[in-house]
């Protein structure tokens, strides 16, 4: 099985802070946001 090209990060939507995804599940939803953050060599950049 391949593995996914992203993986899924929690954000504290104030002040932009990495968060464990389970506390911005839990949390507030106005407050946590959960993104999908590509792996090393899938991203956008060059």
């Amino acid at each position: 099985m391949a593995k996914s090209k992203s993986f899924k990060i929690g954000r504290d939507a104030k002040t932009g802070e990495l968060v464990p995804v389970r506390k911005a599940r839990s949390g507030n939803p106005e407050r946590y946001v959960v993104e999908h953050m590509p792996r090393r060599g899938y991203g956008t950049a060059k």
